[in-house]
C-alpha cells in the first residue's frame, strides 16, 4: 500500500462570509480501491505556512535542493498597494480623476481624496500616507511635502467650480437631473482662528464653540453635486440663494425642483424659487399644521389615510401622513417624562417627610421647573398642600399634545401630473441620503474635523476634498453591500495586499504583486477592480518636510 499525502482545501460560504478549511490528508490504495483519511486540521496555519506544506510535500524527496532556490533571489516586502489601487481606479471610474486633470496640481489633489478616502488626518498624514503606500507610483507622481499639499488647497479652492461642472455633466450624460435635494449642518472648530468661523445655531451640541456651516447639494439619487462652506453664523435659508444661482447659472438646469427641510425653505426662499420658475418640495412646521386644521383646510381625519392631499389655493398642494412608528415613539417618550417626573415628586415627598423645616413651597418651584425643562408642563398640575406635592395630569390637554403624534404635512408647488403625491412624499423621505452622507462626512468615516486650517480658501478645499472622497465612499458601500464589513473595514484589509520586491543574484529586480487571500479577492470582484501582473515602481520618494530637512544635515 503506498500513500500520498497532500493539502485538502475547501471554501464554505455562509451569511454572506466565506470560511476557509485546511485538511493534510492521505489517499491509499485498499481492496482495489482509491480511499482517503484526514491525519490533521491545519486551518489554523497562515497562508505562508500552507504554501510551505505544499512546497515541502510536493519535494518531499530532494528537500536538500530547496535551500538553492532560496539563495538565488531576495524576497522583500515593498509598499501596500491594494488600497491605493482600488480606490485610484474606483476615482478613475466616477469621473474624478478626469475632472480633476493629469496635471501635477490635479494629480496632488486626487491624492488628497484618496488618503482621505483610506485614512483621515492633516496634510502631514497623508504624506506619511504616502511613504506608506504605492501613491507616487500608482498616480505617476514626483515627490512632495506637507506644503505642497497644503498650496494644492489654494488651487482647489480656485477649481472647484470647474471641477464641479466637469462632474455634473460627466453624470448629466447618463442620468440627467431636475430633482435636487439641499441640507445644512454645522461643522464645530478647536481654535479661534479659523477665517469663517463664527458663534451660531450649533447641531453638534458643542456650546461656546466656534464653527462653519456647510450646505450640501445632491441629485435625487443622493449623489454629491456640489458643497459649499458658509461662515457659522449663516442662517440656514440664507445658503439656498447661491444654490439656485448655482444650478441654474453654472449648470444649466432650466427645470429645477428643490426639496429641503421647513427650515430651509421658508416664505422668502419660496418667493424666490417661484420667481426663477423653480419649484419646490418642503415640510411645515406643528404650528402650520394647526393654523390648517383651525381654518379647515384639512381635517384630523386625513392623517388616518395611508397618504392623504389637499389641495389648496394658488397651485399650492399639502400631502399629508401619520408615521404610525414615529407616534409610538413620541407616546413612548412621552411617558418616560412623565415617570421621570413622578419619581421626582416621590423623592421630593420623601425629603420633605424626612425633613420637617424643609421648604415645601421651594420643592413645588423645583418640580414646575422640571416639567417646563421636560416639555410637559401644559398637561400636569403639580399642587402642594400640608407638605404633600401632588402632581395630576390633564386629560384633555394630554390628549391635545398627543393629537399630532407622527403627523406631518409636506407643501408643494408641484401640478400633481408633474408629480403625483406619491413622489412629492418619496422625494422629500429622500432628504435622509443628504443625512447620510453629512453623518458619514462628520462622524462616521471622512471626519470631516479636526479642520487643521485658518485660510478661507483652505476651509473650502478641504469641505470639497470630503465631498469627492464620500463618493468614492459611496460607491465602494455599494459594491460591498452584500458583505458582513465595513467600507472602512475592507479598505484597511486591502491595505495589508503589499507589492513584493524580488531580488534575483544575477539579474535586474523587480516587483510582482502576491496572489491576494480569499477575502481581498473577494472585495475586488466585487468592485470590479482588476490587478496588474506585474508592476514597475518608480523609486519616487515622499517624505515630510522635517524629515527632509534632517537628512540634510552632515553626518
Amino acid at each position: 500500500m503506498v500513500a500520498t499525502m497532500y493539502i485538502d482545501t475547501s471554501h464554505i460560504t455562509r451569511g454572506g462570509k466565506t470560511y476557509t478549511r485546511h485538511l493534510l490528508r492521505e489517499s491509499y490504495r485498499a481492496h482495489g480501491k482509491v480511499l482517503h483519511r484526514t491525519l490533521a486540521n491545519v486551518s489554523q496555519c497562515s497562508e505562508a505556512e500552507i504554501a510551505a506544506i505544499r512546497l515541502a510535500l510536493r519535494h518531499k524527496g530532494e528537500l536538500e535542493h530547496l535551500g538553492t532556490i532560496q539563495d538565488a533571489i531576495t524576497l522583500q516586502q515593498g509598499p501596500s498597494f491594494g488600497a491605493v489601487w482600488t480606490v485610484y481606479h474606483v476615482a478613475r471610474r466616477l469621473g474624478i480623476a478626469q475632472a480633476l486633470g493629469t496635471t501635477r496640481e490635479g494629480k496632488l489633489a486626487l491624492w488628497q481624496v484618496i488618503a482621505r478616502v483610506i485614512d483621515q488626518g492633516s496634510r502631514l498624514s497623508a504624506v506619511r500616507l504616502a511613504m506608506a503606500h504605492a501613491a507616487c507610483d500608482v498616480l505617476g507622481l514626483d515627490t512632495f511635502d506637507e506644503d505642497a499639499l497644503y498650496e494644492n488647497l489654494d488651487w482647489l479652492a480656485g477649481a472647484q467650480a470647474r471641477i464641479e461642472d466637469r462632474l455634473f455633466a460627466q453624470r448629466q450624460q447618463t442620468k440627467p437631473a431636475s430633482l435636487f435635494l439641499y441640507d445644512v449642518t454645522s461643522s464645530y472648530l478647536e481654535g479661534t482662528h479659523n477665517a469663517l468661523a463664527a458663534f451660531g445655531y450649533n447641531r453638534d451640541g458643542k456650546k461656546g464653540k466656534l464653527q462653519i456651516v456647510i450646505g450640501l447639494l445632491c441629485d435625487e439619487d443622493g449623489h454629491p453635486v456640489s458643497i459649499e462652506v458658509f461662515p457659522g453664523n449663516t442662517p440656514d435659508p440664507q445658503t439656498l440663494a447661491a444654490q439656485v444661482a448655482k444650478l441654474k447659472d453654472r449648470f444649466g438646469v432650466q427645470e429645477i425642483t428643490f426639496v429641503g427641510d421647513r427650515g430651509m425653505i421658508k416664505s422668502q426662499q419660496i418667493e424666490d424659487l417661484a420667481q426663477q420658475g423653480f419649484h419646490y418640495i418642503t415640510a411645515i412646521t406643528k404650528p402650520q399644521i394647526e393654523k390648517l386644521l383651525r381654518t379647515g383646510t384639512c381635517q384630523m381625519e386625513l392623517f388616518e389615510q395611508e397618504l392623504a392631499e389637499v389641495r389648496a389655493e394658488e397651485g399650492i398642494r399639502y400631502v399629508l401622513r401619520r408615521n404610525p412608528l414615529r407616534a409610538q415613539e413620541m407616546r413612548d417618550t412621552r411617558h418616560a417624562k412623565l415617570a421621570t417626573l413622578q419619581a421626582q415628586v416621590a423623592k421630593q415627598n420623601q425629603y420633605l417627610t424626612d425633613h420637617p423645616r424643609a421648604n415645601a413651597q421651594g420643592a413645588l418651584q423645583k418640580l414646575v421647573a422640571r416639567a417646563e425643562k421636560l416639555r410637559i408642563a401644559e398637561w400636569v398640575e403639580l399642587t402642594v398642600a400640608e407638605r404633600v406635592l401632588t402632581l395630576t395630569i390633564k386629560e384633555d390637554a394630554q390628549t391635545e399634545a398627543a393629537k399630532l403624534d407622527g403627523c406631518y404635512v409636506l407643501k408643494t408647488d408641484l401640478t400633481p401630473a408633474q408629480a403625483p403625491k406619491e413622489m412629492v412624499h418619496d422625494r422629500y423621505k429622500d432628504l435622509a441620503s443628504v443625512e447620510q452622507a453629512f453623518r458619514s462626512c462628520k462622524t462616521v468615516h471622512l471626519e470631516v474635523r479636526p479642520i487643521f486650517l485658518r485660510l478661507e480658501a483652505r476651509t473650502r478645499a478641504h469641505a470639497f476634498v470630503v465631498m469627492l472622497a464620500y463618493q468614492i465612499i459611496r460607491y465602494l458601500a455599494a459594491c460591498w453591500s452584500t458583505f458582513d464589513i465595513t467600507v472602512e473595514e475592507g479598505l484597511h484589509a486591502l491595505t495589508t495586499l503589499c507589492l513584493v520586491e524580488v531580488s534575483p543574484t544575477n539579474a535586474p529586480s523587480y516587483s510582482c504583486i502576491p496572489t491576494p487571500n480569499d477575502t481581498i479577492a473577494h472585495l475586488l470582484h466585487r468592485a470590479d477592480i482588476t490587478l496588474p501582473k506585474a508592476f514597475a515602481l518608480s523609486g519616487v520618494r515622499v517624505s515630510t518636510r522635517k524629515k527632509l530637512q534632517s537628512e540634510r544635515i552632515p553626518q
